[in-house]
């Protein structure tokens, strides 16, 4: 969790989740954008679901990563009560690896939008980069940062397949 405060709440269904919503933390992090995290589980704690998603705006919050197994409610519920942009993490579960969550989330409504990522650590990280592009269209610090992390990222991208090259 960060000291500033936050600007993107990081919530999931169970502690179980953290290993992978963790990755979405350490970006932002890497991006100096301030975050927040919580268990709120859609089916086991509805009345902290509420109260979370109802006051995120009012608190400051302009973004929500959601990262849910399973049933996988707890995106769309968030969405349905916020009108902030909610990302979906779906999270690999032991049954079905994660389809489950990924068409829980994905299958919305029309009116409630979530904005679905892929399973697990590739969806997290790419919801916090999301999030923080989001942001990045009204903080130029931010844009600047997430100009210079993509940089980065293509600069370490070899050019051939050769060790060195």
């Amino acid at each position: 969790m960060s000291v500033a405060k936050p600007v993107v709440g990081i919530i999931m269904g169970s502690r179980s989740d953290w290993p992978t919503l963790k990755a979405a933390a350490g970006v932002l992090y890497a991006l100096k954008v301030p975050y927040e995290t919580k268990v709120v589980s859609a089916h086991r704690t509805p009345k902290r679901l509420y109260t979370y998603a109802t006051s995120a705006r009012k608190r400051g919050l302009k973004v929500i990563i959601a990262g849910a197994g399973g049933a996988a409610h707890l995106p769309g519920m968030t969405a349905s009560m916020t009108e902030l942009p909610v990302l979906g993490v779906p999270i690999e579960s032991r049954a079905l690896k994660g389809l489950d969550s990924l068409l829980s989330i994905a299958q919305r409504p029309a009116g409630v939008p979530v904005g679905t990522l892929a399973i697990g650590k590739p969806g997290a990280i790419n919801a916090a980069l999301l999030a923080a592009g989001i942001l990045a269209l009204s903080d130029k610090a931010v844009a600047k940062r997430l100009q210079a992390w993509r940089a980065k990222q293509t600069k370490s991208v070899a050019k051939r397949p050769e060790a060195g090259a």
